[in-house]
């Protein structure tokens, strides 16, 4: 028969019989760069490996991701349930929202366990308008006096934020801590209770710390899970692509060449440096 003739049968296009798929020379070599990237952030989806990809040169859209990822079988992490807002009478949401760098922190406990069943908190504190984490201190027990250590350390490298951001933990609603907020010129702002999306930045940078690292790993002493924490922390702040930065790093490392005098010769190798960390 004809080949008009069988196209009619079948219901498909003459084109197609005609027309040889052509696969890009580069399609074995993207395909295992995202293989190879998806086993090591196994919790990021095809955008999120789309600007690694980009950043380690590929010159690549996010719809060919989507296709190589779909065609592997890659699964993508699953989405966070959505949640209800709290509103006032006049129909706005109740909210201080950050302007700008160190106008609104925000600070929560997390809650894990080492390998022998031993319970140990970890203290986050995150800057909400550039989603940066700018600590985590990890311990058995963290009381009031500890997060007054904590703040205490990152005033003195980053200076004093406009508001701080917290549930009603008896650990940030302490006396003392309120006291000695106020004594060095901050604010703190407290969520209503049984809201926890008020404190949505916070409550968002854990569900990855949990997700990407706490689900994941199994530490056996106190001191490997804050050294493992650690180097989460610095991978998130300066390589983690974030969505809602346009999928860059909220604090990457800038690279700062060393201005040399007029006739000599300049240097090969750059610093690197980064804003300031917390060990």
């Amino acid at each position: 028969m004809s080949e008009r003739f069988a196209c009619r049968v079948l219901g498909q296009h003459r084109s197609t019989q005609r027309k040889c798929a052509v696969l890009a020379e580069d399609e074995t070599a993207l395909t295992t760069a995202i293989v190879a990237l998806a086993l090591q952030y196994g919790r990021y989806g095809y955008r999120r490996i789309t600007a690694l990809l980009r950043r380690d040169g590929w010159t690549v859209d996010v719809k060919r991701v989507e296709r190589i990822w779909q065609r592997e079988g890659l699964k993508v992490p699953a989405r966070q349930p959505k949640r209800a807002r709290l509103w006032l009478n006049d129909g706005s949401c109740l909210r201080l929202r950050p302007e700008r760098p160190d106008h609104v922190w925000s600070y929560d406990f997390v809650e894990h366990r080492t390998h022998n069943g031993r319970k140990y908190r970890m203290l986050n504190v995150i800057d909400e308008f550039t989603r940066e984490c700018l600590a985590i201190r990890v311990s058995r027990k963290l009381k009031a006096l500890d997060v007054i250590d904590v703040l205490s350390d990152l005033f003195s490298l980053r200076g004093v934020p406009g508001h701080i951001r917290s549930d009603n933990g008896p650990e940030f609603i302490a006396r003392s801590v309120r006291d000695w907020i106020a004594a060095v010129g901050s604010t703190t702002a407290y969520i209503e209770p049984g809201s926890p999306w008020e404190n949505g930045y916070c409550e968002s940078f854990n569900a990855k710390l949990r997700d990407e690292l706490l689900n994941g790993e199994v530490f056996y002493t106190l001191k490997e899970a804050g050294v493992v924490i650690e180097q989460w922390r610095r991978h998130y702040n300066s390589i983690r692509p974030h969505s809602s930065l346009g999928y860059q790093p909220p604090a990457p490392e800038v690279v700062l060449w060393p201005t040399e005098p007029s006739g000599s010769v300049p240097s090969a190798r750059p610093a690197i440096v980064s804003r300031p960390t917390m060990h």
